[in-house]
């Protein structure tokens, strides 16, 4: 039994679950799942390895790791080819975004999802909740991942603290001291949200990087 086999193997029964289970959020066969954890891991696929990955509660380069050869093995080591490096980090999923709590506070944490974007800046997820911005193909149940900065361009959708509310997701724009929400939205009940700031502080938590819509 080599090690991505225990990996595999031994995680699923870890956390109770069935290969079929596994195969339907991975979106494989049974069969697949079981030559997976037979060690054959070859042409995964980098979607299905973030999906198996998710589900079994470990990051892809877990996955993806392999046994070092034995030092008493005769065979030569096979030549080396480079091959360009994708960092994968692993990034919280709020449920919320609450005044009064820390940004990453547990209460507000339901999980974590897998992101490559990266040059030196902090992200998260945020799990969307109504239908202000479904014109922007942002529905709901939607996870966005979020680029956490103080400053946004006029016109970028961005997450942002309202006074004492919950955060919300809309279109950023400001003049002088008047700052505008904008939904995108086909539900003509929501509308633009006109903000003094000396009357109404307004915060911006992050812009809005992605859209994962399948999670």
């Amino acid at each position: 039994m080599n090690k991505i086999n225990r990996l595999l193997k031994e995680r699923r029964k870890e956390k109770g679950l069935t290969m079929k289970t596994v195969a339907e959020a991975v979106g494989v066969s049974e069969a697949t799942v079981s030559r997976w954890e037979s060690g054959n891991i070859a042409n995964m696929g980098r979607s299905r390895i973030a999906a198996l990955a998710k589900i079994l509660d470990l990051s892809p380069s877990e996955i993806m790791e392999i046994d070092e050869p034995s030092a008493s093995s005769s065979k030569p080591a096979p030549e080396l080819i480079p091959v360009p490096y994708h960092p994968t980090h692993r990034i919280p999923v709020l449920g919320s975004i609450s005044a009064g709590l820390p940004l990453y506070a547990v209460e507000q944490i339901e999980g974590y999802i897998y992101t490559e974007l990266n040059g030196g800046h902090e992200y998260f997820g945020l799990r969307v909740k109504g239908d202000s911005m479904t014109a922007a193909r942002i529905c709901e149940n939607d996870i966005i991942i979020v680029r956490k900065q103080e400053q946004v361009e006029d016109g970028e959708i961005a997450v942002v603290m309202v006074g004492d509310e919950d955060a919300t997701v809309k279109r950023y724009h400001r003049e002088g001291d008047t700052v505008m929400l904008s939904p995108q939205s086909y539900n003509p009940e929501h509308h633009v949200q006109v903000y003094q700031l000396k009357e109404t502080p307004i915060r911006i938590l992050g812009k809005v990087v992605q859209v994962t819509y399948m999670l």
